[in-house]
């Protein structure tokens, strides 16, 4: 009798322990769904086709040719809430346009939700950073969020100084807004170079300057970020970025944070087109 009335407590138990799995199984479904990355790398040939006719004027002493960059590389994006993540590359086009007699635009495509943009101009012989701006993607299930970031750069925040010996800092100094988070933001600190070397981008040997960035940001993003970066010192194109970005914010859906990183080295230092 005793054996029987535990056997028939266990068989009503199971249809709740599957009807609990079957919902738990539910709930991580759509969890999973609403959070699932849709980024993919940016191809070449699309950076060409938003390039359009021409780079944009004619490449000179301290500046690249303009054209659309081969890099490659990998990174993760992630944001704490809501929870997402999203890859970058392994394509990461660089398009290099030129603006006037000394300015030029780099914008590194990381995938088809996040670009970012810096413009650089001649300062007599030194090559100085004078802002840019950042666009993300972020999709929860059928909804979309973008935010822009636009930034000025303060002057003399040097990008490629035209002299310099290994151990010399220069300090930058960048304000901008978001379009997610109200406010200003600071980002500043020092740019330090570590030295030269040579280094071979699709077997041509290229003279390298290799810096180091720690910035801190305060204001409406509080946060860190941390990058080596080499140049070609004939143009200031970055040959290698490695970097790492920690920065939170006030969104609306809370306090969260913003983690970026990732490495993107430069396979050819001829333009794709």
């Amino acid at each position: 009798m005793g054996r029987a009335r535990t056997d028939g407590r266990s068989r009503r138990r199971w249809p709740w322990i599957v009807g609990a799995l079957v919902v738990l199984v539910g709930v991580a479904g759509v969890v999973g769904w609403l959070t699932a990355s849709h980024a993919r790398q940016v191809t070449l040939r699309q950076a060409e086709t938003r390039l359009g006719s021409g780079g944009g004027g004619a490449p000179g002493a301290g500046r690249p040719t303009p054209g659309v960059y081969a890099y490659t590389g990998t990174g993760t994006e992630q944001l704490s809430l809501p929870p997402l993540s999203q890859a970058e590359g392994p394509t990461i086009p660089g398009t290099v346009t030129l603006q006037g007699l000394d300015c030029w635009v780099l914008r590194i495509d990381y995938s088809t939700h996040h670009w970012q943009t810096w413009r650089y101009c001649l300062h007599g012989a030194d090559l100085w950073e004078m802002g840019g701006q950042s666009w993300q993607l972020w999709p929860v299930g059928p909804l979309q969020f973008t935010n822009l970031t636009s930034f000025t750069c303060a002057a003399g925040s040097m990008a490629l100084p035209a002299n310099g010996s290994p151990g010399r800092t220069w300090r930058s100094s960048c304000t901008g807004t978001n379009t997610s988070a109200k406010g200003r933001t600071v980002s500043a600190g020092p740019y330090r170079l570590i030295g030269t070397a040579t280094m071979s981008v699709g077997g041509v040997r290229v003279r390298a300057a290799h810096f180091r960035r720690a910035r801190t940001d305060t204001g409406a993003q509080t946060g860190t970020e941390r990058a080596e970066v080499w140049v070609d010192v004939r143009t200031g194109l970055p040959l290698r970025l490695q970097q790492d970005l920690r920065v939170t914010a006030s969104t609306p859906f809370g306090t969260s944070t913003y983690t970026q990183n990732g490495v993107m080295t430069l396979t050819s230092l001829v333009p794709h087109r």
